[in-house]
């Protein structure tokens, strides 16, 4: 935990803007296990380091990532297929779990009168259906999806939209994120982040920015709750 980073968080957040898989839910974990079992389908065995360089970015991305990762000799298309597919019947299945202190923390938003936003890499159907899955739908106010953006994150597009939405100023706002690309996008925009890694550690160079680095979300809720007494 980046400890150094808790005294640049201000007193006068208006607004926390979520990331969502990976932050929000627990989902990174499920997009792994399909990614590695559709690719072992077609006889190919993947680089997890390659692969984890996709968390926190567009479709887009992840498609140059792993071609110029693995060669252009993988099939991304046919593997991307199948992987969203598999992905997505497991999730109908087994609905991703909350992340630990997910639910008290946006309680304690909604009763603290903090404006609610998202700013996910997810496209809008299946971000929406998620969110509905899981029970947490309700608690936001906007929600800014990967298919609604120029440029995704790291680039400060899905922040600075968020916060438009949100009809907050950005160094007013606080963004959530697991992913560095995620913490790239908001510090850019002009927000504050705390970021929660999930299935990737923060790079020495993200670490080197300073901003708060927690184990869980109910970290964050007591840092909030701390700052606004």
């Amino acid at each position: 935990m980046n400890k150094t980073g808790l005294r640049n968080i201000p007193s006068s957040i208006r607004a926390v803007i979520f990331d969502m898989d990976g932050l929000l839910l627990d989902t990174e974990r499920i997009a792994l296990s399909t990614f590695l079992a559709t690719c072992r389908e077609f006889g190919f065995e993947p680089d997890i380091d390659t692969y984890v360089r996709c968390i926190g970015t567009t479709a887009d991305r992840t498609r140059q990532i792993l071609l110029e990762g693995y060669g252009t000799e993988f099939p991304y298309d046919r593997i991307r297929e199948k992987w969203e597919v598999r992905y997505e019947n497991t999730i109908a299945v087994h609905s991703a779990a909350r992340k630990p202190g997910a639910s008290a923390l946006l309680e304690w938003l909604d009763g603290a009168d903090i404006r609610v936003g998202m700013a996910t890499s997810t496209r809008r159907k299946p971000a929406i259906r998620k969110l509905k899955q899981s029970g947490l739908l309700p608690y936001f106010s906007i929600i800014v999806c990967g298919d609604e953006v120029t440029r995704g994150k790291p680039d400060p597009e899905p922040y600075l939209t968020a916060a438009d939405k949100l009809k907050t100023p950005p160094h007013c706002c606080l963004a959530l994120e697991d992913s560095d690309n995620g913490v790239l996008s908001a510090l850019r925009a002009g927000l504050h982040a705390i970021q929660i890694p999930d299935l990737k550690p923060p790079s020495q160079d993200i670490i080197d920015l300073g901003h708060p680095i927690l184990p869980s979300l109910k970290e964050v809720r007591e840092l909030l709750a701390s700052i606004r007494r």
